[in-house]
C-alpha cells in the first residue's frame, strides 16, 4: 500500500465514523462539535508537532504527526473537501518552483 492509500483509507474510516454516535466515537464527538473545535484541535495538534520537533524528539514527532493529520482529515470530512481535491492541487503545485507558486498565491 502507497502512502495516499493509507491516508485515502484513514479518510474513508473517518467519514464512516463521524456519522456515528458521539457517545461511541471520538471522531463523532468532535465532527459533532462543528468548525471551531475541530480547527481549535488541529491548532493544539499542529502545536505539539511544533514543540517536540523544537525538542528534537523524533519519537513524539511522529506521535503529534499522526495526531495532526488525524486532525486535519477530520476538518476535511466535516467541510467536504476530498483527499483528491488537496492531491490535485499539489500535482499542480509540482510544475511550478516553490518560489513561483508562492508568488502566485500572493498576487491573488
Amino acid at each position: 500500500m502507497n502512502k495516499l492509500e493509507g491516508m485515502d483509507r484513514l479518510f474513508s474510516i473517518i467519514n464512516s465514523r463521524i456519522k456515528e454516535s458521539p457517545e461511541k466515537s471520538y471522531t463523532a464527538k468532535l465532527g459533532s462539535m462543528g468548525t471551531t473545535k475541530i480547527t481549535q484541535k488541529l491548532g493544539e495538534e499542529t502545536i505539539e508537532t511544533i514543540v517536540a520537533a523544537l525538542t528534537k524528539d523524533s519519537k513524539e514527532v511522529v506521535k503529534e504527526s499522526a495526531d495532526l493529520i488525524y486532525h486535519l482529515l477530520v476538518l476535511w470530512v466535516h467541510i467536504g473537501i476530498k483527499p483528491e481535491e488537496v492531491w490535485k492541487e499539489l500535482s499542480h503545485r509540482e510544475s511550478l518552483s516553490g518560489l513561483e507558486e508562492k508568488a502566485s498565491r500572493e498576487n491573488k
